[in-house]
């Protein structure tokens, strides 16, 4: 191991605490869900936990390590914990009524399969709107136990923190009393240089924006800016960044300032590496990026930044002796996350060579003042949108009929973004992918894990108003 692996603070800490474990653990690795307190402006508040034995947020594996844990609720309500960006078996997919019951308090469940996905994933409630209460945490599997380069890496997780019932603002939004009555200004073709020009934070947000819960503060890492995590990097060093989208309802843009980066892959895929100082991320996306840091030293921030609003949170790079700013917690408010940049990823892996089987057209629909939103018209959770064959290849065509974005998630499977609008692409591979309003994205997925599997828009309060359902595996389509 090298010095600089072991500077990443948080981040470096989980790997560590990973290393010379064997690859298939005569044991399951207890991963336990309880409450904690943190502080927040100064105000403690009590959410959601999901650690190991170690102490340390979630899980750090390696590829080809079996994944066997034993998730213990020590809460005094039920939960269950999704794996996001694996792709278990059916039934270990961790959503209830989907081959799994809840977990109720007190219980306890053991999950056995074989891992075959690496990259930077995390995990997360699926039961009703705990997500929003932070029951979130990293899931990190590596390829390599010794890095494959000179690099110190950091895990970041994003909220968005409220002080409030998540149940008493679900109600207050079916209520008509949300921001989404309001969204008809548009700002989303706003580019870099224009975010200093947008409307403050006082006003209505702009078209398709997911922000219509406001919120008390959005955490890196659990802290604000008014206390923010300094990483003490190396001059000229590397840094890799993995950073999470664990917020509830907010998209976020990754300002990197001054510096520029290298995005090396989106969802735990590596693509070409993309270089530039912004980056959209969705809700529930992910994005490894690699700096690196000036010779000449110095404190920069990496902000992040929720659409439409304008304060923000992040995280100080810092090398030996730099002086760290007070950093501003609010500013100008950021435009719509968009899919400028989605249009110009390339993934390196490919898929087989294969024609797609069909294409199914799937309509976002819903949003009106009652807060209802659906797929195809209908609102549900666990209604069956399609189904498919084992061994074919869908494409599915996803037009969004409403005033809002939404960030698409399919369990069990990951996706090929193919085209955006009327433009064939050739797209990252993600499980994550954001259509904007009015928009068309289409994707494409190879029908291999047998199942029914959830498919939903990841903003919490839309898919718990009615915005999932369900693939299905049949011997006929």
């Amino acid at each position: 191991m090298n010095r600089r692996l072991f500077l990443g603070g948080i981040g470096a800490a989980a790997l560590s605490a990973g290393l010379g474990r064997p690859a298939a653990a005569a044991e399951p690795r207890i991963l336990t869900v309880s409450k904690r307190t943190i502080e927040v402006k100064g105000r403690a508040a009590t959410v959601y936990g999901l650690t190991g034995s170690n102490g340390k947020p979630g899980l750090d594996m390696l590829l080809g390590e079996r994944f066997r844990v034993r998730l213990l609720n020590d809460t005094d309500a039920e939960t269950i914990i999704h794996w996001h960006g694996l792709t278990p078996p059916y039934g270990q997919d961790g959503v209830a009524m989907l081959g799994q019951d809840a977990i109720g308090p007190g219980q306890s469940y053991d999950y056995d399969f074989a891992n075959t996905r690496s990259g930077t994933h995390w995990m997360h409630s699926h039961v009703g709107l705990q997500e929003q209460q932070m029951l979130a945490a990293p899931l990190i599997v590596r390829e390599t136990e010794e890095p494959l380069f000179d690099q110190q890496e950091h895990v970041v997780m994003l909220h968005d923190f409220t002080f409030r019932d998540p149940a008493e603002i679900l109600a207050e939004l079916r209520g008509g009393g949300g921001g989404h009555a309001a969204h008809g200004t548009d700002h989303g073709s706003m580019d870099h240089a224009q975010m200093g020009h947008a409307a403050g934070g006082g006003a209505p947000p702009a078209a398709g924006m997911l922000n219509d819960v406001a919120y008390d503060a959005f955490l890196a890492n659990d802290r604000t800016l008014e206390d923010p995590e300094v990483l003490q990097v190396e001059k000229g060093g590397s840094v890799r960044l993995r950073i999470i989208n664990a917020a509830a309802a907010s998209n976020m843009w990754i300002d990197l300032g001054a510096l520029e980066a290298e995005l090396i892959a989106v969802d735990g895929h590596a693509i070409l590496p993309f270089r530039a100082s912004l980056f959209p991320l969705a809700i529930a996306q992910r994005a490894d990026l690699r700096i690196r840091v000036p010779g000449s030293g110095g404190a920069f921030p990496v902000l992040f930044r929720p659409e439409g609003v304008g304060e923000r949170t992040g995280i100080v790079l810092a090398t030996s002796g730099a002086s760290v700013p007070k950093l501003a917690g609010a500013g100008e408010a950021a435009p719509a996350v968009d899919l400028r940049q989605e249009m110009l990823y390339r993934p390196v892996a490919k898929l087989r060579e294969e024609p797609v089987s069909r294409t199914e057209m799937l309509m976002l629909t819903g949003g009106g003042p009652d807060y209802l939103w659906g797929l195809n018209g209908k609102a549900s959770m666990h209604d069956v949108i399609f189904s498919v064959r084992q061994g074919e290849r869908i494409a599915v065509m996803m037009h969004n009929m409403t005033s809002m974005s939404h960030p698409m998630h399919l369990h069990g499977h990951y996706f090929k973004v193919t085209a955006i609008g009327n433009t064939a692409i050739d797209g990252a591979l993600r499980d994550v992918v954001l259509v904007p309003p009015m928009e068309t994205v289409t994707i494409v997925f190879d029908a291999d894990n047998p199942g029914t599997w959830a498919f939903h828009c990841h903003h919490a309060y839309h898919m718990n108003a009615g915005m999932m359902g369900t693939i299905a595996y049949t011997s006929a389509a």
